[in-house]
């Protein structure tokens, strides 16, 4: 009885018929909520179109009619503001969610797993492909592993239960060749049971969607067993909302998209950080007329975790590698240690109501690595360490350091264009797609798993700039 009533729950707050995959999950859905078995994890896994996001609204829905509470989060802050648009409910980066930021008294700023003091509550996590259960660049936070970290939390709060969602074709975590937490034997080796349900059908209001059409192509390749695909035949005539397009009209292009959709909402993709810089130097010089290095209104992207700049209760515990922001105000500039700094005030797009006042660094605009190589950070440790020669202590020593301010200063790059992993996880009105330097060998399913999430940025239309035309041949692997 208590199934059938969520299943109809469930239901009700779809706009349209489910597929038989989504019947299946809501069947799925209903019995996981009905049920107290305690150490249960709830996977859904979903291709771009099949209506992932519209289950997870029907769950937000359903979860709050029965007064059940639920915490929406996502790996990043431009991932949280697009489940929170379409779900109309707020939601949080898991690391605003699940760490606190220990006392600085000891000067190291590191993050601990928060206590979880929800009850009988659902965490649904969208976008968790980008979950890594690798240490990497957030060792400062908790154990270091996320996926850890997370599981750990949730589970540790009085009935509580996880809802992971996300698309297994997508760009795995850097540095690891699929998605733990998207993968249900990883998860059930950390002792937990597992519903898994996949979503594959697109739904019928998206099968005139030409992303769609060629990106459901890409990963039925990503899912097969070939090796060496060879170029896929992206089909262009008969849909509105992609276009391939030459050099020559490029700059046009980008220009109208600023007009219609604003520069927030329009976004270029590349395969390097080297490509990368080369479409923001041209966007800022030919399309927004920037002559300076920087300017009030510039986009910028974080390229480092920086826990310095954001205070403690304010709406950014750290700021994120990836986030991104606007330049409200440029104070001054300075040149010390051998490093050329600005003094600014920065708008975080992603984040309501979140000003900084804070220091960049200028050379991290112009590089072609992610951010500074270990050379370059090393050299900066040690001409600010040479303030402190009278502190003989290295504990003391290095305390000091930490609370340098250009120490701290962020390292940002233009945020006109970016890497494909930078973009994950979040949408843009446009899209333009530059797959860069490509020959027939370099085609393998990483290579697709990286076209298939650049193709799924776009809300409304997509540009292929410069594409091989072996694309668009016959001869292309027809799926």
């Amino acid at each position: 009885m208590i199934k059938n009533h969520l299943q109809a729950l469930l239901t009700q707050n779809l706009q349209f018929s489910p597929t038989s995959c989504q019947i299946r999950l809501i069947e799925g859905l209903a019995d996981y909520i009905s049920s107290d078995r305690p150490d249960e994890i709830m996977l859904i896994k979903g291709y771009a179109g099949t209506g992932k996001t519209t289950m997870i609204n029907a769950l937000a829905q359903a979860l709050n009619l029965l007064k059940i509470r639920t915490v929406l989060m996502a790996p990043t802050g431009r991932a949280a503001k697009v489940i929170a648009g379409y779900t109309g409910k707020s939601a949080f980066t898991i690391h605003k969610k699940i760490y606190r930021q220990k006392s600085s008294a000891d000067g190291m700023g590191n993050f601990v797993l928060d206590k979880n003091l929800y009850k009988n509550t659902y965490f649904i996590v969208d976008e968790s492909s980008m979950i890594s259960d690798q240490p990497g660049d957030s060792s400062v936070f908790g154990s270091g592993r996320l996926l850890d970290d997370l599981l750990e939390y949730v589970y540790s709060g009085e009935n509580c239960r996880l809802v992971l969602v996300g698309d297994t074709a997508q760009l795995p975590p850097v540095g690891v060749n699929i998605s733990p937490a998207l993968d249900a034997l990883q998860l059930e080796n950390y002792g937990f049971s597992v519903k898994e349900y996949e979503l594959t059908e697109v739904v019928r209001q998206e099968s005139d969607s030409g992303v769609l059409f060629n990106a459901t192509k890409m990963r039925r390749l990503i899912a097969a067993d070939e090796q060496a695909p060879g170029f896929l035949e992206i089909k262009l005539e008969s849909f509105s909302d992609i276009d391939r397009i030459g050099g020559g009209e490029l700059i046009e292009k980008i220009g109208t998209c600023y007009d219609k959709y604003g520069f927030f909402e329009t976004t270029v993709v590349t395969r390097s950080n080297k490509r990368a810089n080369l479409y923001n130097k041209g966007i800022r010089g030919s399309i927004l007329y920037k002559e300076n290095e920087i300017e009030q209104g510039d986009l910028l992207m974080i390229v480092k975790n920086n826990y310095f700049w954001a205070g403690e209760g304010a709406e950014l515990d750290f700021i994120a590698n990836g986030d991104i922001a606007e330049i409200e105000k440029i104070y001054s500039y300075e040149e010390l240690y051998g490093f050329r700094f600005a003094n600014v005030n920065l708008r975080f797009v992603d984040y309501e109501n979140v000003e900084l006042d804070c220091k960049i660094f200028l050379e991290t605009l112009a590089i072609e690595t992610a951010s500074f190589s270990q050379e370059r950070n090393r050299e900066l440790f040690e001409a600010v360490s040479e303030d402190y020669p009278d502190i003989r202590n290295k504990r003391e020593r290095w305390k000091k350091i930490k609370e340098n301010p250009y120490f701290n200063a962020l390292q940002v790059k233009y945020a006109y264009a970016l890497t494909c992993h930078k973009a994950q996880g979040g949408q843009w009105k446009a899209v333009f797609v530059d797959h860069g330097y490509l020959v027939e060998d370099m085609l393998d399913k990483e290579y697709y798993r990286w076209l298939y999430t650049a193709f799924t940025r776009p809300t409304e239309k997509l540009f292929l700039v410069n594409f091989n035309k072996n694309f668009f041949e016959s001869a292309g692997t027809e799926l």
